[in-house]
C-alpha cells in the first residue's frame, strides 16, 4: 500500500514538473517564434495584431532593406568571418595556455592562475579607451585584426580551459609521451586536445556566439560601413527611414538571431556534455 502511494505521489510530482518545464519552454520559444513570424509579415499585418502563422512578405521585407542600402548579406559574411577566426584562435591558444598552467609546475603558478581569474572579473568598458589608443598606434583601427587578434589572450577562454583541463588531464599520459620522445607540442596536439575536445567544442560555441553578438567592440573600432558586422547593421534599423517598416525591422533582427539558434540546435548536446564532464574531478 505504501509503495502504491509513493508511486502515485511520484507520478503527480512528475506531472507538475513537466507542466512547469512546458511553461518555461513556451516562455522561451514564443518570443523567438513571434520574431520569425513577424519577419514574414507586412507592416500592416503587424499593426493588426499578433499572429502565430507565417505570412508571405519576407522577400518584400528584404527588398525594403536592400532599397535602403542595407546590405545584410555582406554584414552576415563579415560577422561570420570575424566569428570563425575569433573562435579558432581563442580555442586553440586558450587551451595551449591552460595546458602550460595545468601540466607544468613553476614558480608563481598560483599567482598567474589567480591573475587570469582577476582579468575575467574586469569589465571590458574599463579598458576600452586604452585598447583603442593601442590599436590606433598599431594602425589597426577600422581593421578586422583589432577584433580577431585579441581573442588569442581571452581571459575567460583561458579560465574555462584551465578549469576543464584540471578535471580531465591525465599526467601519466603526458609523462608517457615524454618518455616515448614526443615533444610538448606533439603531446598537446595528439594527446591533450583529443581528450579535451568536448570542452574545446563547448568553448568554441560560447566564443562564436559571443563574437557574433558583439556590438560594442566593432562599434568602437570599425568605421567603414562596408566592414560593418550584422549587429551594427541591425542597429541602423533604429533610424528614421525604418521606423515605419516594422516587417523589415523584424527581418533584420531575425537574420541576426537565426545563426545563434542553429548553433544551439546543432551543438547543444556538446555544451551539456562538455560542462558536465568538466565539472567532475577524479
Amino acid at each position: 500500500m505504501m509503495t502504491k502511494n509513493y508511486n502515485l505521489q511520484n507520478k503527480i510530482s512528475r506531472f507538475f514538473v513537466y507542466i512547469f518545464l512546458a511553461l518555461l519552454l513556451a516562455i522561451t520559444v514564443l518570443p523567438i517564434w513571434l520574431l520569425l513570424v513577424n519577419a514574414t509579415r507586412s507592416t500592416t499585418e503587424i499593426q493588426q495584431g499578433i499572429s502565430f502563422l507565417p505570412s508571405k512578405y519576407m522577400l518584400a521585407n528584404y527588398n525594403i532593406l536592400a532599397s535602403k542600402g542595407l546590405d545584410l548579406g555582406r554584414g552576415f559574411l563579415n560577422s561570420l568571418y570575424i566569428s570563425v577566426a575569433t573562435t579558432v584562435l581563442a580555442v586553440y591558444f586558450s587551451f595551449l595556455a591552460a595546458y602550460g598552467i595545468v601540466v607544468y609546475n613553476f614558480k608563481g603558478k598560483r599567482f598567474f592562475a589567480g591573475f587570469v581569474v582577476l582579468l575575467v572579473l574586469i569589465p571590458l568598458q574599463l579598458s576600452i579607451i586604452g585598447f583603442f589608443q593601442y590599436m590606433s598606434r598599431l594602425g589597426l583601427v577600422d581593421n578586422y585584426a583589432s577584433l580577431i587578434l585579441p581573442s588569442i589572450a581571452s581571459p575567460f577562454a583561458v579560465f574555462f580551459a584551465m578549469q576543464y583541463l584540471e578535471s580531465v588531464v591525465i599526467h601519466d599520459l603526458v609523462d608517457a609521451g615524454r618518455v616515448d620522445g614526443a615533444g610538448e607540442f606533439t603531446i598537446f596536439h595528439r594527446i591533450m586536445m583529443p581528450i579535451a575536445m568536448p570542452g574545446a567544442v563547448t568553448l568554441g560555441i560560447f566564443t562564436f556566439i559571443a563574437s557574433w553578438n558583439n556590438f560594442f567592440n566593432p562599434f568602437i573600432l570599425i568605421s567603414s560601413i562596408q566592414k560593418y558586422t550584422l549587429p551594427m547593421l541591425v542597429q541602423t534599423l533604429r533610424g528614421d527611414v525604418y521606423r515605419t517598416e516594422y516587417g523589415a525591422i523584424y527581418l533584420g533582427l531575425a537574420i541576426t538571431a537565426v545563426p545563434v539558434i542553429i548553433i544551439y540546435a546543432l551543438f547543444s548536446r556538446y555544451i551539456i556534455n562538455g560542462i558536465a564532464l568538466g565539472s567532475v574531478k577524479e
